[in-house]
């Protein structure tokens, strides 16, 4: 696309009266009259010539593998084959995706090769849709821009590092493996070996056959058992796009369950991720080894956010089809009153009767805060009523679960991760799984 540029428009403004003027003074004049003005039309003609390409312009982006929330990536940004060799041409980038991504500049001048830092604000897909070029003739009067379609696709993970280290340090200070690689011995259902029997050890553990045998008292040691499958289980319906804390639930669910997920990684046991909402939008199978950490970055950056609402019998049913052993289900996931969550109650009633299930939700600080503070008008009173009613009703419907034997873990989005990791280590030393 050619269009003149503001040079040309000053320029033509400043020619277009000279004919009248001429004119005006002498009329003989009038052969002459225009050939300023046919000055200025073969200088548009030949500039628009002159800053068309005489080869065929090239352009190559390059964009890393993954990008993380608030953290800039740089996008590299090579332009082969320009108009000419002193040529500054004038680029834009089209963004799209649910990340809402910023340009430190945006349009940006570039040579031969630049390099733009793009920022991504929320998880998601970021989609690098064209890259615009516009450069201008030699004389400055006609500019000509291009569209170059892109396929770039950048997965923007959730950035679990500000939530790694008060629940690493209490990780490593129960944890179920040490900074090397050793076996946790005196716990657990899984036999591990024979020992002299100690005063303070367990006596119950004491094989009597062995002993006899050997003529002297021998316990059974045993150690934690591994190869235990997890599964994180997202709702993805419209509750979880509320925020909490300016951040939505969705994205602090899958913060606290990637980082869940490297524990019991490093712990041996296998992880797998699954998305719902009013129809399966991903699943993953339990895979053991770190790499299956980075399938499970590439899934979660994939979980896009709804406004669907959550149909928990088809979720929960085609989760329940999929697993093959009794397996460690972290469903994250919200609910508002009992009314609501009747469904969800009896799906979990029935996949708990085969499997371990952890319930997590993020309590709000919004109603506590409305429920105790107090009521100056007629309205204070009824939000505190109200706020008081969802309080109630929402411990009735925890309650319940616990007495279906579900782990529950409502607490604030500060607290998350820690429970998280609190209650896994619980259920590993327990043997729950």
């Amino acid at each position: 696309m050619i269009h003149p540029t503001r040079r040309a428009a000053l320029l033509f403004a400043a020619v277009l009266p000279l004919p009248w003027l001429a004119l005006s003074a002498r009329a003989s004049l009038w052969p002459y009259a225009f050939h300023p003005a046919i000055l200025f039309f073969a200088c548009l003609a030949a500039d628009a010539v002159l800053a068309r390409p005489l080869r065929r312009i090239a352009v190559q982006v390059e964009t890393p593998d993954a990008a993380c929330i608030g953290e800039s990536i740089e996008a590299a940004i090579t332009v082969s084959q320009a108009p000419g060799p002193s040529t500054v041409l004038e680029a834009a980038l089209d963004l799209s995706g649910d990340t809402e991504s910023s340009l430190a500049l945006n349009p940006f001048l570039i040579r031969a090769r630049e390099l733009v830092r793009i920022t991504p604000r929320r998880r998601g897909m970021l989609h690098l849709d064209c890259l615009w070029l516009r450069w201008m003739g030699p004389l400055g009067l006609v500019a000509r821009t291009r569209r170059f379609p892109l396929t770039q696709k950048v997965p923007v993970l959730p950035d679990i590092l500000p939530v790694r280290g008060d629940a690493l340090a209490l990780y490593f200070r129960d944890a179920l493996h040490g900074t090397r690689v050793q076996r946790e011995t005196g716990g657990g259902a899984e036999f591990e070996s024979l020992r002299e029997y100690l005063p303070g050890l367990d006596s119950r553990f004491i094989d009597w056959k062995r002993s006899a045998r050997h003529r002297k008292v021998l316990v059974r040691e045993f150690r934690v058992e591994r190869n235990h499958p997890v599964v994180l289980a997202f709702d993805t319906g419209h509750l979880m796009r509320e925020p909490v804390e300016g951040v939505p639930r969705l994205d602090r669910g899958i913060a606290a369950g990637l980082l869940l997920a490297r524990v019991a990684l490093d712990a041996g046991d296998l992880v797998g991720c699954f998305g719902f909402d009013s129809r399966v939008r991903h699943f993953l199978p339990p895979a053991h080894g770190m790499h299956a950490f980075r399938r499970l970055q590439q899934a979660s950056a994939a979980m896009a956010y709804t406004a669907d609402e959550t149909n928990f019998t088809l979720g929960i049913a085609e989760l329940q089809t999929r697993l093959k052993r009794r397996t460690l289900i972290v469903l994250f996931t919200d609910f508002i009153d009992t009314i609501t969550a009747e469904l969800l109650l009896e799906n979990v009633r029935r996949i708990s009767a085969r499997h371990l299930l952890m319930f997590v939700t993020l309590r709000d600080n919004l109603l506590p805060t409305v429920f105790e503070s107090l009521p100056a008008t007629d309205t204070d009173a009824a939000r505190a009523v109200l706020a008081g009613d969802f309080l109630r009703e929402r411990g009735i419907v925890l309650e319940r679960l616990e007495r279906l034997g579900i782990h529950c873990i409502d607490v604030p989005a500060a607290q998350l991760t820690t429970a998280l990791l609190n209650r896994y280590l619980h259920i590993k030393q327990r043997g729950l799984i």
